[in-house]
């Protein structure tokens, strides 16, 4: 019967996943800043991906502190959160709708990643592990500072914009529908006013 597996496996095998996330990520990334059209947003996803290769680099050097080889697992959880960004990407929204959308896209990686990288530093803790448990701690506070910043340029202003352009065509198709509304109206009181011409000229 094979051997129970530990926490030690356990926080090996979510090393690899969050090491395979992150490289996920350096690809995703990219295109996230590509598809920014304000420029502050355009500018905290590259800044974000310069970040990421280092913390890929962190890893690495978890995984040399505990005397293992780096490599990755496939991160299923991460690989979902790029696909439904990347669907986003395809739609056709305005410029301002489009970059609300990216940070929600953003901020779903981020909150993941803080995730996975809370348990890892508990884990690490918990086990003894302290160079890898700083380490680690250093990429964690990174992850929430890069979600603070998407949060201050969503509610810095592009939410409201987007949100102001969306009553604006509400605007718009409730003053169309108001002039289709008139025009049967008038239609009626045309009818009727030449009814009435009718039954004068008769009399």
């Amino acid at each position: 019967m094979a051997e129970a597996g530990t926490l030690h496996d356990a926080f090996i095998d979510e090393l690899r996943d969050t090491y395979d996330a992150e490289k996920q990520l350096t690809k995703a990334l990219p295109k996230l800043a590509k598809a920014a059209a304000d420029p502050r947003l355009r500018q905290a996803f590259e800044t974000h991906l310069e970040e990421t290769r280092g913390q890929i680099e962190r890893l690495e050097q978890v995984f040399a502190s505990l005397e293992e080889k780096a490599r990755g697992k496939h991160c299923d959880g991460i690989a979902g959160i790029i696909e439904e960004g990347a669907s986003m990407m395809e739609e056709d929204f305005d410029d301002t709708t489009m970059d609300a959308c990216l940070i929600a896209a953003g901020q779903r990686a981020e909150h993941y990643e803080m995730a996975a990288y809370g348990t890892l530093v508990a884990w690490a803790e918990a086990m003894g592990h302290t160079e890898a448990a700083e380490l680690l701690q250093q990429t964690l506070d990174e992850e929430k500072a890069a979600d603070k910043k998407l949060s201050s340029l969503a509610e810095g202003g592009i939410n409201q914009s987007a949100a102001d352009a969306a009553h604006s065509d509400e605007d718009d198709d409730e003053g169309d529908e108001e002039e289709e509304d008139e025009a049967p109206k008038a239609s009626a009181q045309s009818r009727r006013s030449s009814a009435a011409t009718t039954a004068a000229r008769r009399r």
